[in-house]
């Protein structure tokens, strides 16, 4: 996993610090059942009571030291796996920022919800587990092996056999339990994608009676994961009990043959409960250990899909050479463009698209649903790059231009009006983060967005829900257009921005960025013909194609497809 290398650098002192205070712990631990058996064989055996109560302080020191060690060992812990998870959770977000609308496009949007949230909490967890327990575990079973060595060679062959054993039940552990994880992070995908698509379309739901059939998809999700979180776990309970049979066993080994030893004198009662206490020590060690692989099995399908971001490329490049300064600004050239999501031209939704929108032209896009208006807009600001030809703004071809160049330019008023958590004014600020309140209130003005923003108690301070759910979709979409004209751009473009308002705030809303648009290129899309048949220029679109382009009057004349439009809508629009 190299996306973790980085951290892996900045976390090495504290994490070796860490593994000091775990050594410091695991230490003060293996010496206490020697001392234990010392006051038994010597100090019980010869009935001496100043030697017991010199090693049981010595005892109660060192028990001191090991929770002292403990104690700091948690701590740094705590501070390294915290911070780490909010690093990772920080650079896996900064990571899906530079990614382009098609990488984006690979990946479910609530399984990118869940490897920020669930994933990156698996792995915050396994990194702290292994300062706190994992190190500790190694530590303290090699440990109680040597010691329980030292004291009775013999005895020790009990060891030879219950280690291996041990050892592997926790690798058939690793290799069946890892696909089954994997599954239930799929399945937790799946959960919050229903509930996700639920909460987006919740008025449509509420509006067709259709919670039973929610609950039904959503009861059929949560049990999936529900059966594959218990099969996962099912499968992992049966090796802790399988690792305690096999250490128990072992420690009635040891007392068997240690009651032998001690009869036949070769070993004393206090070496036999200090071998038990080392065996009890080596369960709690290996439990440990199998319970941090049981982590690591997590954590290992989990990293497994947050890499899968990481490893993601942008498949736009562009060029580093300084921007020649151009008189004209604004310009907009399409050659010979063709698109498709796919990024091939076998089945392309834009074909031999070429126009060109100069600046102070008011440029209108129209078609039927599904012509490609919107496709073809989303090429300038880059969020998509074309399978061939080529955009140029300003002279420049957008395939060799950084996207944030670009978007400083432009403006967009978006088909769907999204706000966002906060006030009215935030919102528009969006467009111009340090736009005054006098810019602010122009450019509410023009989108006649001003007169119901002051008529709310709080006026520009009113808070504004989810997604906007205190406004209504004409008011959402005033407020869209405000935000974008704040930011005073080059190119201004608006995709059907006006389709929730009605006609005659169109006309206002029309009049006043004539005005406005004096200078810069402007693109309208939009369903209804009165919202272009004033354009400058309208372009026609047709399954992806330019079926025509000119004025409204000659397009009338000429063009099959704007007549047709313009017949079916010119009893309700003009």
């Amino acid at each position: 996993m190299e996306f973790l290398n980085p951290y892996q650098v900045k976390y090495r002192k504290s994490f070796f610090l860490a593994v000091f205070f775990v050594m410091c712990e695991t230490l003060c631990d293996l010496m206490l059942p020697t001392i234990m058996s010392q006051i038994i064989d010597v100090g019980i055996a010869s009935k001496n009571m100043e030697y017991v109560t010199l090693k049981g302080g010595t005892m109660l020191i060192i028990t001191i030291l090991g929770a002292f060690a403990a104690s700091a060992r948690n701590i740094i812990s705590s501070n390294v796996s915290q911070k780490f998870g909010a690093e990772l959770r920080l650079d896996l977000y900064k990571k899906i920022q530079t990614l382009s609308l098609q990488n984006i496009d690979h990946f479910d949007k609530a399984s990118l919800v869940t490897r920020l949230t669930n994933d990156v909490t698996q792995v915050q967890t396994l990194v702290n587990g292994l300062m706190r327990i994992f190190i500790k575990g190694p530590f303290l079973c090699i440990g109680s092996l040597i010691m329980a060595i030292r004291l009775n060679y013999n005895l020790a062959m009990v060891l030879a056999i219950v280690v291996p054993i041990v050892g592997i039940l926790i690798i058939i552990n690793m290799k069946i339990g890892f696909p089954f994880f994997t599954k239930v992070q799929q399945a937790l995908d799946h959960v919050n994608s229903v509930m996700r698509e639920y909460l987006a379309g919740v008025r449509v739901v509420k509006a067709f009676n259709r919670f039973d059939y929610e609950v039904e998809k959503f009861n059929e999700a949560n049990t999936k994961l529900q059966l594959r979180s218990v099969t996962a776990m099912r499968m992992m309970s049966i090796f802790g009990p399988g690792i305690m049979l096999t250490v128990n066993l072992g420690i009635i080994g040891v007392l068997w043959f240690g009651g032998i030893y001690v009869n036949l004198g070769a070993m004393q009662a206090g070496h036999v409960i200090a071998f038990i206490n080392y065996m009890t020590q080596m369960l709690f060690s290996l439990l440990l250990i199998s319970m941090v692989f049981n982590m690591f099995v997590r954590a290992k399908a989990s990293a497994g899909r947050i890499s899968e971001i990481f490893s993601q490329v942008s498949n736009m490049k562009w060029d580093q050479h300084i921007v020649k300064d151009v008189a004209v600004k604004g310009r907009v050239d399409f050659e010979d463009v063709y698109f498709s999501y796919g990024g091939t031209t076998t089945q392309s939704i834009i074909k031999n698209i070429n126009f060109t929108c100069m600046p102070g032209e008011t440029v209108g896009i129209i078609g039927s649903t599904g012509s490609g208006k919107s496709s073809l807009i989303n090429l300038i600001p880059r969020f998509y790059d074309v399978s061939s030809g080529s955009i140029k703004v300003d002279g420049e071809d957008l395939k060799h231009k950084d996207p944030k160049w670009i978007r400083e330019k432009v403006a967009i008023v978006p088909q769907k009006s999204i706000l966002f958590t906060g006030t009215v004014i935030d919102n528009i600020k969006w467009g111009k983060e340090d736009a005054t309140i006098e810019e602010i209130e122009k450019a509410a003005k023009i989108a006649q967005a001003h007169d119901f923003i002051v008529a709310f108690p709080e006026g520009y301070k009113t808070k504004v829900g989810q997604g906007g759910v205190n406004f209504s979709g004409g008011q959402k979409q005033r407020l869209a257009i405000a935000r974008a004209l704040v930011r005073k751009p080059e190119i201004l473009i608006l995709d059907d921005s006006t389709s929730a308002v009605d006609v005659v705030t169109e006309e206002k809303i029309k009049k006043e960025l004539k005005k406005y648009t004096k200078g810069l290129t402007c693109l309208i899309i939009a369903q209804r013909i009165a919202s272009v048949i004033d354009a400058d220029k309208i372009v026609v679109l047709d399954q992806g194609e330019i079926i025509g382009i000119g004025k409204h009057d000659e397009l009338i004349r000429f063009c099959k497809i704007y007549q047709e439009i313009f017949y079916s809508q010119v009893g309700k629009e003009m």
